[in-house]
């Protein structure tokens, strides 16, 4: 199973739409400062620096940098990775992309007799969640899917009890 990480069509729309917003507000912020218009669509008529164009730099540069921190995640790939279940070597791996640095990448191997059973975790309501993990006999639980929306009831259920049948293991529900 493929896991898209931060590479989402939502992502990639925030990140555009904060990138150019934080830019609009912050140039407007600075044409206040110099009290000249930087550029043609932009119009301060009615904009002093202090405090209404110091507010906007400020606010436009922090879009710029949550939009920049979005960007990479995007480029990183961050959170992408498969889950592999092999029954003919007897091992699960589990793969991610982290950050940049020492511990980018995250591969983990498992034993199939060190699941114990397949979990899923479905919590609905304002913020809901629909997770499923594996249960190794050592009490670990690992998460398989992926962060983001919620995927469809019938979707999750179907693949946890696909993966239960193939690892030959129970299903729980929480």
């Amino acid at each position: 199973y493929y896991v898209i990480g931060s590479k989402r069509i939502s992502n990639i729309f925030w990140a555009f739409t904060l990138g150019l917003g934080g830019l609009y507000f912050f140039i407007t912020g600075l044409s206040s400062y110099v009290s000249k218009a930087l550029f043609p669509f932009i119009h301060i008529e009615n904009i002093l620096f202090f405090p209404q164009g110091l507010v906007m730099c400020f606010y436009g540069s922090l879009a710029i940098l949550l939009s920049t921190y979005l960007t990479l995640t995007i480029l990183w790939q961050v959170g992408s990775g498969f889950n592999e279940f092999n029954k003919q070597k007897g091992f699960v791996r589990i793969f991610r992309w982290g950050f940049p640095g020492k511990n980018r990448k995250m591969d983990f191997y498992y034993q199939l007799s060190a699941i114990e059973n397949v979990k899923i975790e479905i919590m609905d309501g304002l913020n809901p969640k629909r997770t499923i993990y594996i249960c190794l006999k050592d009490k670990r639980e690992i998460p398989l899917t992926r962060v983001g929306p919620p995927i469809a009831l019938e979707e999750i259920e179907q693949q946890a009890s696909d993966l239960a049948k193939f690892l030959q293991v129970s299903l729980d529900e929480v």
